[in-house]
């Protein structure tokens, strides 16, 4: 059995900028449409059996409160935001399993769902199914993967330290000095992509990389200035990894079997393709659940 925990909210980002624009009655509906689309590809194409799909329903999580530069929905188009509860009734109109997030975010629901689902023993894999790298701290070894079903890549545990240059519970510290742009984190300066892989993966985390250079045991350009920086900022990397390190003890209440789908929702789905205008989409629903399966 394979668990497939969709990251919603870059899906809806996803089919803005990738599908077609669509006005009904003066609201924009072409993200909802194509979230619709890919989710159907999911369960009919790609065969997926037991799913659930978080969604941002702020922007803003807690993360906020900690570091006031953290991402916020500033710059979010308007009429991208407004299709964010219409992308929740797609999901759920779907028959599909759906985790709004608040207070957390909704990679906090999937690295959740990822540690939960895994130690179940009749799943062979969970698929995390979003391209964003915080994720790659989930991933174990082949259990649990990365799949960006946008370009088709998955990237397992060898994958991650193939592409990053450190095992996956080294992502938050890789994270926290080189920074992450989406999110807001700055990073700390002069530290890159490969001199913070090449000293991670000899100390592992940010805590245990000696303050002064000439205690590496580990050859790094610039080796001087890098610890130099770091030991100035030691605070504010133990920070950016407060900020990059998923939570895995979000408040789900759903048991691996609540997330077998058991076919869309004739009469929610039907709605809302109404007021979306995509009444055709209800033509390609390969199963359709009885009245009571999707609450």
């Amino acid at each position: 059995m394979k668990v497939h925990l969709i990251d919603g909210t870059f899906e809806l980002f996803r089919c803005w900028f990738g599908s077609p624009k669509a006005k009904v009655e003066g609201l924009e509906v072409g993200a909802t449409r194509g979230l619709l689309r890919t989710l159907l590809s999911l369960v009919k194409d790609d065969g997926a059996t037991h799913v659930a799909v978080a969604f941002d329903r702020v922007i803003e999580s807690f993360r906020n409160d900690l570091f006031p530069g953290y991402k916020t929905g500033d710059g979010v188009e308007p009429e991208l935001l407004a299709q964010f509860p219409l992308a929740e009734q797609a999901a759920r109109s779907m028959g599909l399993v759906v985790w709004p997030m608040v207070r957390y975010e909704a990679d906090d629901a999937l690295a959740t769902g990822a540690l939960r689902y895994a130690a179940h023993a009749e799943v062979d894999q969970v698929r995390l199914c979003s391209p964003d790298k915080d994720l790659a701290q989930c991933v174990r070894a082949t259990r649990v993967v990365l799949v960006d079903r946008m370009r088709g890549n998955t990237l397992d545990e060898a994958g991650v330290i193939e592409k990053y240059g450190v095992a996956p519970t080294s992502i938050p510290d890789w994270l926290a000095l080189v920074g992450d742009t989406a999110d807001g984190i700055p990073g700390i300066p002069r530290w890159g992509a490969k001199s913070a892989a090449t000293v991670l993966r000899r100390y592992g985390k940010v805590e245990a990389i000696p303050h002064d250079a000439a205690d590496w045991d580990v050859a790094v350009r610039g080796a001087a200035a890098l610890a130099e920086n770091l030991a100035a900022r030691r605070g504010e990397a133990e920070l950016y990894r407060t900020l990059a390190t998923l939570c895995t003890d979000v408040p789900i209440t759903q048991e691996l079997h609540d997330l077998t789908w058991k076919g869309a929702s004739r009469e929610r789905l039907g709605e809302l393709c109404g007021r979306l205008g995509f009444e055709r989409f209800l033509e390609r629903v390969p199963r359709w659940a009885e009245p009571d399966a999707t609450g």
